[in-house]
């Protein structure tokens, strides 16, 4: 057995030095079993990070890949596509189809291809539709409720939630207009694929959102780096959500409009303008369920004017980190 020592390592919510990795192993203490060899990694080994909300028929997999990211979640696709996908890419975990409204967005968007929406007629028909999901292989069940055309009935919406919660999937809501937080928070669903943004929410609700709820974030969709009334919304409601105690993770829409098919510095910098800090950022990109670590070839800077643009610098710390990287120490 080999152990791999990196100059530092991101590990229980700090920066630590001397930890040793094996096999997912941590050795914090530094004392390695005698003669196992060790090689030493420049740099700083993180836990994998991940964007919690792309659309996989609308980006490359492995350009995100190559761009640092380590796991993926997909929002919404055509279940056939991403059950293939998930096959060749065992770091992307997928939602299936959007469940919507007949008529109900993204049924109505030319960007959504086809077999992307599974149409949900009433609350008899919730059940049927996350068991389909599931089947196909979803592991997370996405919802639609946009105030912008026609959005399902608060029972068939519940009824999607207590099917899925049935099968022990977590619910994503879409939330789009006005009522649509409310709508998916009554209905008992577990996070918003967006950080609201068309309104500054009531503060009961959001502190009533931030006790049970999760959002992924999503803020550089609006403007793209370019300030926008949109964007201050956004920050402004994530910044009270988190400020609850409310519970973020880092996605970012990848696959609408000019994103970095990589980790995004932008987003990361929003995240900051909400108050979370570098530790809280790394939660927010980072989960038990998935287990490629990341790998920073010049170590994590944690001043908070550098972070965002260190932390983009990330690698997946993978097959493709050759032998020419790892010194013999």
């Amino acid at each position: 057995m080999t152990w791999l020592v990196p100059d530092s390592l991101w590990w229980d919510g700090r920066l630590q030095t001397g930890a040793a990795l094996r096999d997912g192993v941590t050795a914090a203490s530094g004392e390695l079993p005698a003669g196992d060899p060790r090689l030493r990694l420049p740099g700083t080994v993180l836990p994998g990070l991940g964007d919690a909300h792309v659309h996989s028929a609308l980006v490359d997999l492995e350009t995100l890949r190559a761009g640092g990211l380590a796991w993926v979640w997909d929002l919404g696709g055509e279940p056939g596509s991403l059950a293939a996908l998930a096959g060749r890419h065992p770091w992307m975990r997928f939602a299936g189809p959007f469940l919507t409204a007949p008529g109900g967005y993204p049924s109505d968007r030319a960007w959504a291809p086809p077999g992307s929406c599974r149409v949900v007629r009433s609350a008899a028909d919730a059940g049927e539709a996350v068991a389909e999901a599931h089947a196909g292989g979803a592991s997370l069940i996405k919802v639609t409720a946009h105030a912008g055309g026609p959005m399902l009935a608060p029972a068939t919406l519940g009824a999607v939630v207590e099917a899925a919660h049935a099968r022990e999937l977590p619910v994503v809501v879409h939330a789009e207009g006005a009522g649509t937080v409310a709508a998916a928070y009554d209905a008992g669903a577990d996070l918003l694929a967006h950080t609201p943004w068309t309104e500054e929410l009531d503060d009961a609700l959001i502190r009533a959102c931030a006790g049970r709820m999760t959002w992924i974030s999503t803020l550089d969709i609006h403007g793209y780096g370019t300030p926008t009334p949109e964007r201050a919304t956004a920050v402004a409601n994530l910044r009270r959500f988190l400020g609850y105690g409310g519970k973020a993770r880092y996605g970012t829409d990848l696959g609408n409009g000019p994103l970095p098919p990589a980790i995004n510095p932008r987003e990361i910098r929003a995240l900051q303008e909400c108050g979370l800090t570098p530790a809280g950022i790394i939660a927010a990109m980072t989960s038990p369920d998935h287990g490629e670590p990341s790998w920073i070839p010049g170590g994590l800077d944690l001043d908070p004017a550098r972070f965002a643009d260190s932390l983009a610098t990330a690698r997946v710390l993978g097959p493709e980190v050759r032998p020419r990287h790892i010194l013999r120490s």
